[in-house]
């Protein structure tokens, strides 16, 4: 199977419609892709970084350019949605790069 390589927004909400938990998950996913600065403070990168949706859903929102950086980095996040079955919604202005597998 391969993945459409894109800018993409993962969203708290599983595929049968059931809110992902724990409530802080995007924070925390976020965290990981994160540096602390020379003041001291954690700052988000900017190519992964949290959000919430017009519902007030909490999601990630993934920039393609993360991908030509780091595919590691990019890969383990699409595999994050898929194995906790959550909806991903694709930028619909970003052209697709190609696929990976």
């Amino acid at each position: 199977m391969s993945v459409i390589i894109a800018s993409f927004t993962i969203i708290g909400r599983t595929q049968d419609g059931k809110q992902f938990r724990p409530s802080d998950w995007a924070d925390r996913l976020c965290g990981i892709m994160s540096v602390f600065g020379a003041d001291r403070k954690m700052k988000f990168s900017p190519y992964v970084r949290p959000g919430s949706m017009p519902g007030g859903e909490k999601c990630v929102m993934v920039d393609v350019r993360l991908y030509k950086l780091e595919p590691l980095a990019y890969k383990f996040l699409v595999n994050f949605a898929k194995d906790n079955e959550l909806q991903v919604a694709y930028a619909e202005d970003d052209p697709t790069t190609g696929a990976i597998n």
